[in-house]
């Protein structure tokens, strides 16, 4: 056989998190409904505790065409994806769940669609003429209707589910915004459709989307805050980072919080001034580490021991940033400038030096430890 015999021309791209039950079905599905294409399947672990990449390991085993991408210290839907893809040659990449919800069948007509026509991007559309959802809970459906009218404002493109996880495009459209894809969250679609600089060639196609056979949703409260996330990098990214965004809300979110426990010491348990105020100041600084690490850095995010070592460092980071806001509100305010415009300022100045030292030295990449 010749080389273009044996070259791939479709990668499978699917992100996993504790989905060891769906892999071998899943394979199973995908030999039906390939057949004949020349196929890879690309699994992209965020380290499951399951056993999710063993059981790839094991698939690959029997298989030539499975890979297992098992990544340590990072996560996320969107970055996974995203490596899954840069790590195949193929000239056609699809992207889909390890839950068994999308519809595998649609494969072949999306690959067909794009090696006939001049699309950059097929679509499994959930929202689309003589589409179904199975078990699809009427909240959840609000919300990605929701979701999906948000999205269209920053993708340039009339999608009926630019929410969608299911879709094939051309390795020339990866290339093409490779280096300006956020990777953050759990939408890539959305992502792709914002970073791109001309507007997108697509279809859309009808879709079945299937109830989980195994397995939990990981559609949570911290999912849907990590979309926000995308949705400010997609609209402001350009002048202030969206994460410094992030960190500024958690930071003012953090002042309430240290005037609540002041008041809490100073009213509620009589506490001495300074006490309170530094009782608050802890409960104020242990809230900002503990959002950061949860919201803002989340693909980041600390576990084990490596979360109380951050803690300290974060501390430490924190205090110097303190100091250097006192100092320049002391200042301005001494020069004649009014407490206000004093007071921010040194605010702004101390909130850019603590998001760019911990950023640096909390956040980097952590290698993770097991609880």
């Amino acid at each position: 056989m010749t080389t273009a015999e044996h070259s791939i021309e479709l990668a499978v791209i699917i992100p996993t998190l504790n989905e060891r039950a769906n892999i071998r079905p899943l394979l199973e599905l995908l030999d039906r409904a390939l057949g004949s294409i020349r196929w890879e399947a690309i699994f992209v672990d965020d380290d499951s505790s399951d056993g999710t990449a063993d059981a790839v390991w094991t698939a690959a085993l029997e298989r030539p065409n499975v890979r297992c991408l098992r990544r340590i210290g990072r996560h996320g839907l969107a970055s996974a994806c995203m490596e899954g893809m840069l790590a195949s040659g193929a000239p056609f990449l699809a992207v889909m769940d390890g839950d068994l919800q999308h519809d595998e069948t649609l494969l072949p007509r999306m690959l067909g669609l794009l090696q006939a026509g001049d699309l950059d991007i097929v679509i499994a559309s959930r929202f689309a003429a003589g589409s179904r959802m199975v078990d699809f809970s009427s909240r959840r459906e609000r919300l990605s209707r929701i979701g999906n009218w948000m999205s269209r404002q920053v993708c340039r493109a009339n999608l009926s589910d630019p929410l969608s996880g299911f879709f094939m495009l051309r390795r020339a459209l990866l290339n093409e915004v490779a280096y300006s894809v956020a990777g953050l969250g759990f939408k890539i679609l959305v992502d792709i459709f914002a970073s791109a600089r001309r507007p997108l060639r697509f279809a859309e196609i009808p879709s079945v989307f299937r109830a989980r056979q195994h397995g939990d949703s990981k559609l949570d409260s911290a999912v849907v805050a990590e979309f926000g996330l995308l949705l400010c990098d997609k609209t402001l990214g350009r002048w202030v980072p969206a994460r410094f965004l992030a960190f500024l809300m958690v930071g003012v979110g953090g002042m309430f919080i240290h005037m609540g426990a002041l008041g809490i010491a100073s009213w509620a348990l009589r506490l001495p001034f300074l006490t309170g105020q530094a009782l608050a100041t802890v409960v104020a600084i242990l809230w900002n580490y503990y959002l950061n690490n949860e919201f803002t850095y989340r693909d980041k995010r600390r576990r084990g021991r490596a979360f109380w070592l951050g803690l300290t460092v974060f501390c430490a980071a924190c205090a110097f940033g303190a100091a250097i806001n006192y100092e320049l509100a002391k200042v301005l305010f001494e020069s004649g400038i009014a407490w206000l415009p004093a007071g921010a300022a040194g605010a702004f100045v101390g909130g850019i030096w603590n998001y760019n030292m911990t950023s640096f030295f909390v956040w980097s990449n952590p290698r993770p430890k097991r609880a």
